[in-house]
């Protein structure tokens, strides 16, 4: 596989995820809002969080897809994805209840299970990064 090609595949997966996190999100806002204010990590913040959280996963699309804006993207992506990351560590460590504040189909993974999700997604992120970072430090010539 060409290694840029694995930045398309990340830019994609990364598209795919945050579109519909943040419209599953959006389209049960209630209990997405619900869900966060149960957090103890976050009840202070749920009606600030709810929205926001939705609004940066689709700015966080849009970079990703704008060429010229992707590596802000994938450092967004790269960011946002190590706090959910460290979110769910701190929540299954150091709280009794756990609520899942995560829309869609991925209220059906498991805390484990969504920890390797995420896991991937950091990776996958740093990986496209980094391919991200050659491919613009080293364009490709041009022919004449």
């Amino acid at each position: 596989m060409n290694r840029y090609k694995l930045i398309d595949l990340a830019v994609f997966l990364l598209i795919i995820l945050f579109t519909y996190a943040a419209l599953s999100k959006l389209l049960e806002y209630d209990k997405f809002t619900v869900q966060l204010s149960q957090s103890p990590l976050l009840t202070a913040f749920a009606g600030t969080v709810a929205w926001a959280i939705p609004a940066l996963e689709i700015v966080l699309a849009v970079l990703v897809s704008i060429p010229r804006m992707r590596l802000y993207g994938l450092y967004g992506s790269y960011t946002l994805m190590v706090i959910f990351t460290a979110y769910i560590v701190a929540i299954t460590r150091f709280s009794d209840y756990v609520p899942c504040s995560c829309g869609g189909v991925l209220q059906k993974l498991g805390w484990t299970e969504h920890l390797i999700f995420n896991l991937f997604f950091v990776a996958l992120c740093g990986i496209a990064i980094v391919l991200q970072v050659h491919k613009e430090h080293n364009p490709s010539p041009v022919a004449t």
